[in-house]
């Protein structure tokens, strides 16, 4: 793998698999989360992505979950390191993803902001990420609701998993 991993990478990746998660329809309450932080911090995308061993999967935030993203070029690998909020003020400006297709080519992403979808203590399943195609950072009061807008769609998740079982 080019990227970096958790210890814990081989657990994570059961649970996915496991539970279902990856599967399915779009989740309408995913859906408009999604909606809701796009319009309350005013960026284009906002999206709960999901990542399997090689690819990223979006799971919600652009009315499908076809979207896959090879995992070796995602912001999201870096977000489910650590169960803290991952941010990127200018990706232009950094060298870990200014190389990034997504960065260099459409959809020219600056900005990426991720909260982890922590499953527990050492499990982040994937992300909810804020991205758009200007610079900006987040405020103190922004940190906090996007950390709480990834623990509502992790909850949904594990309910999804809850009523499937």
């Amino acid at each position: 793998m080019t990227f970096p991993v958790s210890p814990f990478e081989n657990e994570r990746l059961s649970i996915l698999y496991e539970t279902g998660l990856l599967d399915g329809e779009p989740n309408p309450h995913l859906e408009d989360l999604c909606a809701h932080a796009r319009a309350k911090f005013g960026v284009e995308m906002a999206l709960v992505t999901l990542l399997e061993e090689d690819v990223q999967c979006v799971r919600s935030g652009l009315g499908d979950s076809s979207l896959t993203t090879p995992r070796e070029v995602t912001f999201c690998n870096y977000t489910i390191l650590e169960n803290q909020l991952f941010v990127v003020p200018d990706a232009r400006k950094d060298s870990r993803f200014s190389a990034y297709p997504a960065v260099t080519g459409d959809p020219h992403i600056r900005f990426y902001a991720g909260a982890p979808l922590v499953y527990n203590e050492n499990i982040r399943l994937g992300s909810f990420c804020l991205m758009d195609t200007s610079p900006r950072d987040v405020t103190l009061a922004g940190r906090q609701a996007l950390q709480d807008y990834a623990a509502r769609a992790t909850d949904e998740l594990v309910r999804t998993i809850s009523t499937s079982a």
